[in-house]
């Protein structure tokens, strides 16, 4: 009863894009067929992938810590692209502007196949927004480009740091004019999840077991400290009575 009570507060949900409502794998390992095929290379983009991530979230936690100036995520993939290609004994295969137009894939995600459909349902009975850690311009394009239907585009770019720190969870507090308590943050990311909760935050996890691709196995596991755990956006909508 008490759980029911406290998610009856709930009026706006902020939504983490990246991995949540996107697929970045799937372009990304597309793009990188195009590449191997144009190039004549055998590069394995799944591994590239991931460990394009990994420096690029080795950067945000630099910025967040304050060891590094603030910079935007797609400055931060570019300059990790340019330290990745170099790691792998490729920098003499890309021209400049060949990186540049890879590092583009983060623009031209695609979104899951119920993330339409469920944020329509969740649109119609609260107010939905993103909380990304992606740039401003870049989530524009997202947005467009994979047809979402937000309300409102925020992210992390205007609190000038990345989450999890508690300024960037601020802004939906500040932007959307709600509490803590009335705000769900929705992502497959149990971090972010963990942050939003010790902001006052309602969660909501939705598992995308295909985040980094077929052959990585993500925890997409139940925690008892979810709010709503729902293998979709769908199942989201339905959990929410939207």
């Amino acid at each position: 009863m008490a759980q029911a009570a406290s998610l009856a507060k709930v009026r706006a949900l902020t939504f983490d894009v990246q991995g949540t409502c996107a697929d970045f794998c799937g372009p990304l390992l597309r793009r990188g067929a195009e590449v191997n095929r144009a190039k004549r290379l055998e590069i394995d983009w799944g591994v590239l992938s991931a460990d394009w991530r990994q420096l690029y979230r080795a950067v945000l936690d630099q910025i967040i810590a304050g060891k590094r100036p603030w910079l935007r995520v797609d400055r931060i993939y570019r300059e990790t692209l340019d330290d990745l290609l170099q790691h792998h004994g490729l920098s003499a295969t890309f021209t400049p502007a060949e990186r540049d137009a890879l590092n583009e894939v983060w623009a031209r995600l695609d979104p899951w196949p119920d993330s339409v459909d469920g944020l329509a349902r969740l649109r119609r009975r609260f107010v939905i927004s993103t909380l990304s850690n992606a740039g401003m311009r870049t989530m524009v394009a997202v947005v467009k480009h994979a047809g979402l239907p937000f309300d409102a585009v925020l992210t992390a770019e205007l609190a000038r740091t990345y989450k999890p720190s508690p300024s960037v969870y601020q802004l939906a507090v500040d932007l959307l004019g709600y509490q803590p308590e009335e705000i769900m943050m929705v992502a497959c990311h149990k971090y972010d999840l963990k942050a939003a909760r010790d902001f006052g935050m309602r969660t909501a996890f939705v598992a995308r077991p295909l985040e980094f691709g077929p052959d990585v196995r993500p925890d997409v596991s139940p925690e008892p400290w979810f709010d709503v755990f729902a293998t979709d956006f769908v199942a989201l909508a339905e959990a929410l009575g939207a």
